[in-house]
């Protein structure tokens, strides 16, 4: 699976359900120097864009994030979303003629923070409506709920799958796809 065209940038409705309402975090909101203990307390940082990047666009990003100029990240991500930092989100496409709703949503952080943060797009949903986003999925995993009414009504209109918490999410997306870290340090020069 690839970006072939313009035609295929657009967001799942689901996730375009969530960009129309946004996560409302402001920039005072990111504070870098605030201690982990202050997390629980923090709002989700993260913020889907209208639409997927394209392959060029995924292409620049990919090269810039591992160091190297001659990979090529459009044949393996459709990045959707990004935090205030720079780290972004997207669909892993592992899964060999899977639809792209069914394959995994990764973080790659902008310093080199990566993680597996659901085993698909349902998952996914059901993390945003626990409260979290993906850094907070892949750098604060133990983070309690904060559910999100909005949130939770779009999970449960679009999600196919089981209803679970964030921390769920994440622990069966790193028992399903454990390789992830080491595979994203090997490309990486």
């Amino acid at each position: 699976m690839t970006i072939d065209d313009d035609d295929d940038l657009a967001l799942p409705a689901a996730l375009a359900a969530i960009a129309a309402l946004g996560f409302g975090l402001e920039a005072d909101d990111d504070d870098d120097d605030a201690d982990d203990a202050d997390v629980e307390h923090r709002p989700v940082d993260f913020e889907l864009f209208e639409e997927f990047l394209d392959a060029d666009d995924t292409a620049d990003w990919f090269q810039a994030w591992t160091g190297d100029p001659d990979t090529d990240g459009a044949d393996q991500f459709r990045v959707f979303g990004q935090t205030a930092a720079g780290g972004y989100a997207a669909f892993w496409l592992v899964r060999d003629d899977a639809p792209l709703t069914d394959q995994p949503i990764v973080y790659l952080g902008p310093g080199g923070e990566t993680g597996v943060v659901a085993c698909d797009l349902s998952a996914f949903l059901w993390l945003i409506a626990d409260g979290s986003g993906p850094y907070e999925a892949v750098e604060h995993p133990t983070r309690r709920s904060r559910p999100n009414a909005e949130f939770t009504a779009i999970a449960e209109k679009h999600a196919t799958g089981e209803r679970m918490t964030a921390r769920q999410a994440v622990e069966a997306a790193r028992d399903e796809f454990p390789d992830f870290e080491d595979t994203m340090a090997e490309m990486t020069r």
